[in-house]
């Protein structure tokens, strides 16, 4: 039984995204050579390592083992390319971030430039996800840092306050909905909407708030970010939901109302989640540190949150 770093790196890309082909392109593989090399694998290994379906793939009880071992391996091997660059005269890395839809929008394109200007040497890989489902994958040590909603249930992870921002919903001004200060989202549900791409974060969270009265999104189209759903919602073509900070910056050129949206869940504190700042590779620490650093309170440690809503936070 012979893996290569590539390999194992292949395989966890494949299982983290659920197909060999999006996993082929996360590792910059041609899709059949991505396919020879997981066959080889499972030949050497003499097991089934995924489980094939129309959906995709997860993988068997030998792959999760796998998985595991892959994950500590080239989360060494990451640390041990650091530490030699230091000998080698340079000073390059790579660090993992997962956020949500708030804060991978609104805050950490700004905070990710003047990090990466100042290490000109390191890259960031930055995905998009749920905040429970960011939370179970710095755990298991799938990312460096993850961003989430405040109110998601973070177990033994060291967390951090990051911002706050929430949730409203933007209309023109001749939408039935134009003229209110305030709605619920059982009322939104009542209209067309224009929202985000169905694989965002943010659009499965609504979802499945909606689900969860028993009704469904109307929405009318799907678009690939904020300020694009503002633009549409100006031509009343639906109205949406976005963050507050986007909707106010839209609202200076476009005419389009802010209206808040009354529930609770529609309130952001945002976080920092790592398995521990003392564990994290040195670019990734460093990193976090320059989040937490830019927090208005300074980036003291968070209180754990009493959850009373278990809804995945987006």
């Amino acid at each position: 039984m012979q893996f290569d770093l590539t390999d194992l790196a292949l395989f966890r890309d494949v299982v983290e995204a659920g197909s060999i082909t999006w996993g082929a392109e996360r590792a910059h593989l041609a899709l059949a050579a991505a396919s020879t090399r997981i066959r080889n694998m499972e030949v050497s290994l003499g097991a089934t390592l995924l489980d094939r379906g129309r959906h995709g793939v997860t993988p068997t009880a030998a792959g999760r083992a796998l998985l595991a071992h892959a994950r500590t391996i080239l989360g060494q091997a990451d640390r041990l390319r650091e530490d030699l660059s230091v000998y080698a005269g340079g000073a390059a890395g790579n660090v993992r971030i997962l956020s949500n839809t708030n804060a991978l929008t609104e805050f950490l394109p700004e905070l990710l430039g003047s990090f990466l200007t100042a290490h000109p040497l390191v890259t960031v890989d930055v995905e998009e996800r749920l905040s429970d489902e960011i939370v179970a994958a710095i755990a298991d040590g799938t990312g460096d840092i993850g961003i989430v909603a405040g109110t998601v249930e973070t177990g033994d992870l060291e967390t951090f306050p990051f911002r706050q921002d929430r949730f409203v919903l933007v209309a023109s001004p001749t939408h039935p909905l134009g003229a209110r200060d305030s709605v619920t989202f059982a009322e939104v549900l009542d209209h067309d909407l224009v929202g985000l791409d169905r694989a965002a974060a943010l659009q499965r969270f609504l979802s499945d708030r909606a689900a969860r009265a028993g009704r469904r999104l109307r929405l009318r189209v799907q678009l690939r970010s904020f300020d694009a759903i503002c633009r549409l919602v100006e031509g009343n073509v639906g109205i949406g939901i976005v963050p507050e900070t986007t909707a106010r910056r839209a609202a200076r050129t476009a005419d389009i109302h802010c209206i808040a949206l009354s529930d609770a869940w529609a309130v952001r504190d945002l976080k920092v989640c790592t398995r521990g700042r003392s564990r994290l590779p040195r670019f990734a620490k460093l990193l976090a540190d320059h989040l937490l650093a830019q927090h208005p309170l300074g980036g003291t440690p968070a209180v754990s949150i009493d959850d009373s809503d278990p809804t995945p936070g987006a």
